[in-house]
């Protein structure tokens, strides 16, 4: 049973987004199925020049700051931190009763977004996969947005979707730390952490339900990742 849940948010340089995407957070941890469950949001500012730091307090975020310009070691400190912090902050806690949710600065979760991964999460699953939208295609060319869902739906099974994005990933505190936690990847350590989860054979739900909405914007803050996928449909859409 979950009793406790943390959201971990990796920024850099992401003071122009991150608001959007923290006050987004707190309307999920105010829904109706979640907000009688303690929580708390950190937001890890990695090698950041500007004010994202001053954005997460003033968003009544706990802040972390690194200066290691690599997602994975931003995703893996924000996630010991929350663990360790909530384990601290309410005795008797224990890993497998509190849930760790994952997003991206540049994106806005949707109100029910916790309290979908929480049903999940009642029935037994050890780690939900999400999928993303994207809302502004400003910058892009004619006919890239037709070019995404295109090449988006050429991942979906029989059995479900196989998109796996750090911008919408929750997994439970036991299954996070027996697989190892997020690897100091500069891009697909959400990928390497759920090839690990199902190598430990947990339970994985993978939903197209309570998309993430993200940014399509052309520069990236980590090579290789959503960004660079988004770029490299630019020829495509011809």
């Amino acid at each position: 049973m979950i009793r406790a849940l943390a959201a971990v948010v990796p920024a850099r340089d992401e003071e122009e987004l991150l608001g959007d995407c923290l006050d987004a957070l707190h309307r999920a941890i105010r829904h109706p199925r979640v907000r009688d469950l303690p929580s708390r949001v950190i937001v890890v500012a990695d090698a950041c020049t500007d004010g994202t730091a001053a954005i997460a307090r003033g968003h009544g975020a706990e802040l972390l700051e690194l200066t290691a310009g690599n997602v994975g070691a931003a995703r893996a400190a924000g996630s010991d931190r929350a663990l360790d912090s909530t384990l601290a902050s309410w005795p008797g806690l224990t890993l497998d009763s509190v849930w760790l949710a994952h997003t991206d600065a540049d994106s806005r979760v949707p109100a029910d977004w916790l309290a979908h991964q929480l049903a999940h999460a009642a029935r037994g699953w050890h780690a939900v996969v999400g999928t993303v939208r994207v809302a502004d295609w400003t910058g892009h060319p004619e006919g890239a947005a037709a070019a995404f869902r295109r090449h988006y739906q050429r991942k979906w099974t029989a059995d479900g979707h196989r998109h796996v994005h750090g911008a919408n990933l929750a997994v439970r505190a036991d299954a996070y730390r027996a697989a190892g936690g997020f690897r100091p990847l500069p891009a697909g350590e959400d990928s390497a952490l759920v090839t690990a989860l199902e190598a430990a054979g947990h339970r994985i739900q993978r939903t197209a339900r309570s998309p993430v909405t993200t940014s399509a914007r052309r520069n990236p803050r980590a090579r290789g990742g959503f960004g660079d996928f988004l770029r490299d449909l630019d020829p495509l859409t011809g």
